[in-house]
């Protein structure tokens, strides 16, 4: 992360300032879903011993599954 100092502001360059500047505040990391989803409708997510799915409606909801 590139951080510019200007007249005493701090500002943040990145392609998603918000969700930087909430990570600096302590709060919980916000991904961008085209970032898990690239250009597919469905992504698989391994947590622990499971295995998710991550699907992308045609209506652009989000739908997890085990």
């Amino acid at each position: 992360m590139q951080v510019d100092q200007m007249e005493g502001e701090r500002r943040v360059k990145s392609a998603a300032p918000r969700a930087a500047a909430q990570e600096e505040s302590g709060g919980p990391r916000l991904i961008d879903s085209a970032t898990l989803l690239g250009n597919q409708q469905l992504v698989r997510i391994r947590h622990g011993s499971g295995i998710y799915t991550l699907r992308q409606t045609r209506q652009g909801k989000l739908i997890l599954t085990k």
